[in-house]
């Protein structure tokens, strides 16, 4: 479950990046088990989407595990063909459909199974999953709204650092207008500020009840001019209304940004900031640490970005099997299952490698 976290925070809610915790408490053992649960309930959603259209085409959904490895725990309810596990190892989750696998033998007449299922259905079944997650991410978004309202930026300065800070701004600072402009928010005023990379803008900030003009030159960094401040928040009460429709919006945002970011990774304009379970753990647990408001967010945006991240075209990944599944509706055959298998088998061990390393540095990092 390693993903590329974006930099770009979404405005109009809670997002509990890295940077708004850098003088955070430590976690409590508390919010690391809400951390960890966050994690896994993501992860449920995923599994119960496959499962959910795989029952819904007929297919028999042999087991739901949460984890790999020996099971820890077991159970089959009375007259149910599925066994839900618990695993030993915590990364990842599968739902085992019969008929997946290559390798097992598959009866013609088997209408239950997975490689007799009609190419909609094992399109629907695949792509159920990333569908859940990114459903969910609104339903997240919504309660994070309801709870915490909306985090609006202000105009006024939480941390300075960079050209910023070496033209004296200070934290607290309200910027009034850009070269005669008047600033009329924060987005407005981030707009002014990227257009304009290596030319010297005259800022004119409020202190206290002193007001000064500040000349700085923002410097050109991934493509856009920065001066290296970030803003204070206030949180504004929503309406059920508002609240709807934003959280209907938030989840395409996430995706945009998904795509974006992985554009300029690929073109060499931004370095890549992967995170595995471990990290994602202690980013979650932050925000459990910050409130409801931040926690609930955090996973809207979490649950948007692996449902987008799971459609990528990567073998192992579901947007790999549905790679397969598209070559067989173009060219109306079926691709080798073995050499679909053998391929999806290298994605998975070059998945679990990078997972592997990825936690190592965030382990490092804590």
């Amino acid at each position: 479950m390693s993903f590329v976290r974006g930099r770009r925070s979404l405005a109009g809610v809670a997002s509990p990046v890295k940077e708004r915790y850098n003088e955070a408490k430590p976690m409590t053992a508390f919010n690391v088990v809400l951390g960890i649960l966050g994690l896994a309930l993501l992860m449920v959603v995923h599994e119960t989407g496959h499962l959910l259209a795989a029952r819904a085409f007929g297919m028999r959904v042999i087991r739901f595990s949460i984890g790999f490895g020996p099971a820890l725990f077991r159970h089959q309810a009375k007259g149910s063909e599925t066994v839900y596990q618990i695993a030993l190892i915590p990364f990842l989750a599968y739902v085992q459909i019969a008929g997946m696998n290559p390798f097992e033998e598959v009866d013609p007449e088997d209408k239950g199974s997975y490689a007799n299922a009609s190419l909609v259905g094992r399109i629907s079944a695949i792509f159920a999953g990333p569908l859940a997650n990114y459903l969910f991410a609104s339903v997240l978004f919504f309660a994070a709204l309801m709870v915490g309202g909306e985090h609006v930026p202000t105009t006024t300065v939480e941390t300075v650092e960079g050209a910023a800070k070496a033209a004296q701004m200070k934290a607290g600072d309200t910027i009034v207008s850009i070269d005669g402009t008047k600033v009329q928010g924060w987005e407005h005023m981030r707009g002014i500020i990227v257009k304009n990379p290596n030319k010297r803008l005259t800022f004119e900030i409020e202190r206290g009840k002193e007001r000064m003009n500040l000349p700085i030159t923002p410097q050109l960094k991934d493509g856009e001019g920065r001066i290296g401040i970030t803003p204070k928040h206030k949180v504004v009460p929503m309406s059920v209304k508002d609240a709807a429709v934003r959280s209907a919006i938030l989840p395409v945002r996430v995706v945009e940004q998904l795509v974006i970011g992985l554009a300029r990774i690929i073109t060499l304009k931004e370095k890549p900031d992967f995170r595995g379970p471990v990290g994602i753990v202690k980013d979650t647990s932050r925000a459990a640490e910050k409130s409801w408001g931040d926690y609930l967010s955090w996973l809207g945006i979490l649950s948007a970005y692996l449902g987008g991240f799971n459609l990528l075209p990567i073998p192992a990944l579901d947007g790999g099997r549905l790679m397969f599944l598209t070559y067989e509706a173009v060219t109306r055959r079926k691709p080798n299952a073995r050499v679909e298998a053998h391929v999806h088998a290298l994605g998975l061990l070059m998945l679990l490698a990078l997972i592997a390393v990825v936690s190592v540095f965030d382990i490092k990092g804590n």
